[in-house]
């Protein structure tokens, strides 16, 4: 990472551009006149997306501030959709929608931290709660790193939505397919996830019995599949050639394994929370949700890209097992 250098000098020469700046404009139409989104320092982008997530955290506290005399589900809804929005405006402003990418691995440590420090009463079982915002914290953090290393700074956004603004921003409908599409959908599924956090940390009616073993080895093991897979994608990509086929390691058996890992996690602590206290049954919606999240939009949207840029890609998918890892099947 580069040295933070002339932050003081950038940020001065570049107020009245962000004041002239067209909100809903393409990324392609603007004049890139802007210092600071020319920069090339590594250290003011991560700068800047730290100090988006400080902001959003002062909004988040301030809607809780507001709404403190509600339930802790709603005030934790509320505020994590302040944040959200918060998020969005610094994406618009500095024109890249991956300011928002850590935000998926940082909300859920902090809606647990919320959640815990709030409880009314203490848990029936002290030790469950310590175990799960540990394995929260665990994931969102490595899964952060995982962003932050790869994300080459303001320049850089995922080609995902680098895609959604060739479609729709000639047509001035990015901003709208950002808010909602990119940043209000996801927000949403990952806060349905975090419901089963709630009878963990703060509703709780029965002590840490056998099924939280369950819980521990699934959501323990899904960090650990997810690792793995990242890790083994990022070894491969520093050697791979045009066209070449990712087929190794956990590759070999799941064309999307680090997805695998993901979803599990969710699942993981959904049994979490049937083990704290059974009656939030219901809170099985937010890991139907992710699961139906990447089913339907992340891995056809990736298989579609992968097909396009690799010629053999398409026999691929006829052998490999699509999410769970699995024995290849036979041609």
């Amino acid at each position: 990472m580069q040295r933070l250098q002339g932050v003081k000098d950038i940020t001065e020469q570049s107020v009245q551009h962000l004041t002239d700046f067209d909100f809903t404009a393409n990324i392609s139409q603007q004049p890139m006149n802007n210092p600071i989104i020319n920069s090339k320092s590594l250290g003011i982008a991560f700068l800047l997306v730290a100090l988006a997530y400080i902001d959003a955290a002062i909004a988040a506290f301030l809607i809780g501030w507001v709404t403190g005399d509600k339930h802790p589900v709603l005030i934790a809804f509320t505020a994590d959709i302040a944040a959200t929005l918060t998020i969005y405006a610094w994406a618009r402003i500095f024109r890249n929608a991956s300011f928002y990418d850590p935000y998926w691995s940082i909300a859920p440590i902090a809606i647990a931290i919320f959640w815990v420090a709030t409880a009314a009463e203490p848990t029936v079982s002290s030790c469950r709660p310590w175990i799960v915002i540990a394995l929260v914290s665990l994931w969102g953090l490595r899964l952060t790193w995982n962003w932050a290393r790869g994300w080459r700074g303001l320049k850089h956004e995922d080609w995902r939505y680098a895609d959604m603004r060739a479609r729709y921003a000639p047509k001035k409908r990015f901003w709208i397919v950002e808010l909602i599409g990119i940043e209000l959908v996801p927000t949403l599924m990952v806060f349905l996830g975090c419901l089963s956090l709630y009878p963990i940390l703060a509703d709780s009616t029965r002590s840490i019995w056998w099924p939280d073993g369950i819980a521990v080895l699934v959501a323990s093991a899904a960090i650990f599949i997810e690792t793995m897979a990242d890790e083994q994608m990022i070894a491969f990509a520093k050697t791979k050639q045009p066209g070449q086929i990712m087929n190794r390691g956990l590759w070999k058996y799941s064309r999307h394994p680090n997805y695998f890992g993901e979803i599990s996690f969710w699942w993981g602590l959904y049994f979490f929370g049937l083990a704290a206290n059974a009656s939030y049954w219901w809170t099985i919606a937010g890991p139907i949700a992710i699961t139906m999240l990447f089913l339907f939009i992340s891995i056809p949207m990736m298989d579609k890209r992968s097909k396009e840029r690799r010629p053999e890609y398409a026999e691929h998918m006829k052998k490999t097992s699509a999410l769970v890892p699995w024995r290849i099947k036979r041609k």
